[in-house]
């Protein structure tokens, strides 16, 4: 977790882009991400040299060429820890006029195989901060910011990353972080998996997989093949949207990944061909509420499915990158749970009985405010292609520990908010069971009733594990329950939690028709013998 002091300089960076005269908080993050690119570049030759100088041998690669460019440039001039010195003018001209060509036409071919992810991204990098006094700010400011540690980079960058959610309409790019932790914990990444995420944006859901690998299985990345597997073969990002795509792939970067594979692509479009059954696991929030061409859209996939519809396009597609026993937690909204059309009911049916549908965990309406109020689930699912779905988990998320409005304020602290709590995992009793709360008593974690009213996401993480077991046994009238398949094919498979939710009523005793008829006449009584006292204190 970053400091309040790191917040407050990254805040001071921001506002100065503001008050510099760029406002889309998309370009703002854009322009960090270019810099924080170039003092990576700076910090990768330093190391190559200390490398060099420690060996008595000559440089294995450099990223930056000896000499000078064709301007009489001097390619040490483009080093951050150089022109960091130079007066605004000076490092103005530099910057714009020989860094960024070099980004775009010569990095790549200099850089090689190793780091050519983060170096194709960079061939149409636009340098748009408009004054040299701007740019000496701005560097002098992201100078003092430390990113030593892989830890504190990747917070900062994702503090930053958090601001494009709260500037409104961009938001839409972000799923909320504590959304995909909990659909990391629910699927559990393995050090084996290969990760894809079809619509990645800004590559949350691969960073957030990451992220649990080094703390579930760091021996993973002690050995040698499996190390090389999560730098070069794990992680793999589609999106059609190049500013998406570079702000990507420095989240992952930053995030210690290596050389991920963040690309160009149509997800749904005919050339995702080659791809299918390549993946282990995907993760997903699609983009929604949109419709295509049929004549634009894969042909494969509408043999699966014929819609113009992207939400179930998609759908279709997880299914057809999927190895057989590859599985799938995705964002879906609510309306592909009870769609009445052909293709919604197909593609249900081919979840529940094609495919081992496991969960249906149903979000609450603000999760993605203020940019979005639509109802969403997550479903869980494996691809088998020969069926297996037994019953269906269903949860009822009520709180995620953020208020639902637009403003999207948290309802505890810091610690507690998540589906895995700070103080949770950093607790020696976090084994313990906790107190027990209407039922839901020893499920193994220590939020209180109270804070557990406001955050509900430790509690899907306890019941999930517990779902071939306890949860069987759970009444329909509980926040979580199972439904047989028999039941969900009765209902034309419906995956909608309501209807199959049971609402407990309390019992109510009633007095017999005749006393209440008695008690109605003594009650007329006493209220005409207090208007005839009435009518005689006016005479």
């Amino acid at each position: 977790m970053i400091t309040g002091d790191i917040k407050s300089q990254i805040d001071r960076i921001w506002d100065s882009f503001w008050s510099g005269g760029i406002s889309n908080p998309l370009e703002v993050i854009e322009q960090i991400t270019y810099l924080l690119f170039v003092r990576r570049l700076d910090d990768t030759q330093t190391l190559e040299e200390n490398k060099a100088n420690r060996l008595k041998k000559p440089m294995e690669r450099r990223v930056f060429p000896q000499g000078k460019d064709t301007k009489g440039r001097s390619y040490e001039d483009y080093r951050w820890s150089r022109f960091k010195h130079f007066a605004p003018a000076e490092m103005f001209e530099v910057v714009g006029e020989h860094l960024f060509p070099y980004l775009r036409s010569g990095l790549a071919r200099q850089l090689g195989d190793g780091d050519s992810t983060y170096a194709h991204h960079m061939k149409d990098a636009r340098f748009t901060i408009p004054t040299p006094a701007l740019l000496s700010k701005v560097v002098d400011l992201l100078d003092h910011v430390p990113m030593d540690e892989r830890d504190t980079k990747g917070d900062i960058y994702e503090y930053m990353l958090a601001k494009i959610a709260s500037a409104g309409q961009n938001g839409q790019f972000r799923t909320p972080r504590h959304i995909i932790q909990l659909m990391v914990e629910l699927t559990a990444p393995q050090p084996a998996d290969v990760i894809c995420d079809p619509a990645c944006g800004t590559a949350g859901f691969l960073v957030a997989a990451g992220e649990h690998l080094r703390e579930k299985h760091p021996s993973a990345l002690r050995e040698a093949k499996q190390r090389e597997h999560f730098h070069h073969g794990m992680f793999h990002g589609f999106d059609f949207d190049n500013t998406m795509l570079r702000i990507g792939s420095m989240n992952m970067l930053l995030h210690g990944v290596e050389s991920p594979d963040i690309r160009y692509r149509d997800s749904l479009a005919q050339d995702h061909a080659g791809e299918e059954e390549k993946y282990t696991l995907v993760l997903a929030n699609p983009p929604f509420a949109g419709s295509l061409d049929y004549e634009n859209t894969a042909k494969d996939l509408l043999q699966i499915v014929k819609t113009k519809k992207t939400e179930l396009l998609f759908l279709a597609l997880f299914l057809r990158l999927l190895k057989p026993g590859g599985r799938a937690a995705v964002i879906v909204p609510d309306g592909v749970l009870f769609g009445s059309s052909k293709a919604h009911k197909e593609l249900r049916r081919l979840l529940v009985e094609d495919q081992k549908l496991e969960a249906v965990v149903s979000l609450p309406g603000g999760v993605f405010k203020p940019y979005a109020g639509v109802s969403t689930a997550i479903l869980i699912f494996t691809k088998t292609n020969s069926g297996g779905t037994d019953h269906v988990w269903f949860y009822d998320v009520e709180a995620d520990g953020w208020s639902l409005d637009d403003k999207r304020t948290p309802l505890l602290t810091d610690d507690k908010l998540g589906p895995t709590p700070f103080f949770l995992r950093h607790s020696r009793d976090a084994s313990k069971p906790s107190p027990s709360r209407g039922g839901l008593g020893g499920d193994g974690f220590a939020l209180t009733p109270d804070e557990h009213a406001k955050n509900n996401l430790p509690d899907v993480l306890a019941r999930w594990a517990k779902r071939d077991g306890a949860e069987k046994k759970r009444p329909r009238t509980a926040q979580s329950f199972c439904v047989p398949k028999a039941d969900i094919a009765a209902q034309g498979y419906d995956l909608s939690l309501n209807r199959y939710k049971e609402v407990e009523y309390e019992a109510v005793d009633y007095d017999p028709p005749k006393k209440i008829l008695a008690d109605l006449a003594k009650l007329e009584t006493e209220i005409q013998q207090g208007m005839r006292e009435l009518e005689g204190m006016l005479r």
